[in-house]
């Protein structure tokens, strides 16, 4: 028979508890942009609609392990969040890295789309 997790909690030692709640604020504070944009009552439709990319692009960009930080710049603001990048180290010490701040859209083919007439990137 499974245990409440009320009742597991109660067996567990103060200090048990603190690392358990700690864990669990680091867990919530960990999310995929999917998560993101649900916990914010957005759809991929209301995404693309903000981003002008088509919705299977906002799909591939939650579905990416890897992307350009413009992408993610621009979905995020699209959810209403601002991207902010911070280099922590093991020793407390943690940096906001600045210089992406004003980079440019990345280029229609890397947004799963075609290529707009207003993006400032060359043809490669």
């Amino acid at each position: 028979m499974a245990k409440s997790f009320a009742v597991l909690r109660e067996k567990m030692t103060p200090e048990r508890r603190k690392r358990s709640d700690a864990r669990l604020e680091e867990l919530r504070s960990q999310v995929r942009l999917q998560e993101l944009r649900i916990a914010r009552a957005q759809t991929q439709e209301n995404i693309a609609g903000i981003m002008r990319i088509p919705q299977s692009s906002v799909s591939k960009i939650e579905q990416r392990t890897d992307a350009y930080v413009s992408t993610i710049r621009r979905y995020l603001e699209a959810v209403g969040a601002r991207l902010q990048i911070v280099a922590q180290f093991p020793d407390g010490a943690s940096f906001e890295i600045t210089q992406f701040h004003d980079i440019g859209e990345p280029s229609a083919e890397l947004m799963g789309g075609t290529r707009s007439a207003r993006s400032p990137r060359a043809t490669r």
